[in-house]
C-alpha cells in the first residue's frame, strides 16, 4: 500500500484498490526501530505486491526487506479479515496517544474507502484493558496481530520453502 520505499512514515497512497498497511515502531536504546508491511493491488486486480520491512539494532541487525507478489485470493481474504473485524466502526480519538515507547499505525483503503488509526505501541492486553476505549482497541489489536501472523507466514512459505 505504500507507494514509497520503507521508512516509517512514508505512507503516502496512490491506488484505490490497495489494502491495509500497518507501521509499528519506536526509539529506543537500539536506535529507530519498527516494523511495517503493506499490500498494493496492481494491474487488474488479480495480484498485489506485498512489501515487509523489520529495522532493529538489537545485536547490530541490519534493515529486512522482503517483498513478494500474492494472489487475489490473498488480497480477497485480507478484506474479508478487516470485514469480520468490524475495525471501520472504530474510532481512536480515545486510544493512547504515541509517546516515547512508540507507536503503532493502521492505514485501509478499499476502493474509495479509506481509515487511518495512530495509537501507542500496545505492549499486551493489558495496555489495551486499561485504555480509555478498551473494546475499539480490542478490535485493532486483534486486527493487528492476525495481519502480521498472515504476512509471516506469507514470508516463511515465500522465502523459505524449499523446492521438491
Amino acid at each position: 500500500m505504500a507507494s514509497s520505499s520503507f521508512p516509517v512514515n512514508s505512507l503516502a497512497r496512490n491506488d484505490a484498490n490497495d489494502v491495509p498497511s500497518n507501521s509499528s515502531g519506536h526509539m529506543g536504546r537500539f536506535g529507530h526501530e519498527f516494523l511495517e508491511f503493506d499490500f498494493r493491488v496492481v494491474g487488474d486486480g488479480r495480484s498485489a505486491v506485498a512489501r515487509y520491512a523489520n529495522n532493529s539494532n538489537y545485536r547490530n541487525d541490519s534493515l529486512i526487506r522482503k517483498e513478494m507478489c500474492v494472489s487475489s485470493v490473498v488480497v480477497d481474504e485480507i478484506k474479508r479479515i478487516i470485514k469480520t473485524s468490524e475495525i471501520t466502526k472504530e474510532d481512536d480519538s480515545k486510544w493512547p496517544q504515541k509517546n516515547k515507547d512508540g507507536r503503532q499505525e493502521l492505514e485501509i483503503r478499499i476502493g474509495n474507502d479509506h481509515i487511518a488509526f495512530e495509537t501507542a505501541k500496545i505492549g499486551s492486553l493489558v495496555d489495551v484493558t486499561e485504555s480509555a476505549d478498551p473494546e475499539g482497541l480490542r478490535v485493532f489489536y486483534y486486527l493487528v496481530q492476525d495481519l502480521k501472523a498472515l504476512v509471516f507466514s506469507l514470508i516463511a512459505l515465500h522465502f523459505k520453502i524449499k523446492p521438491i
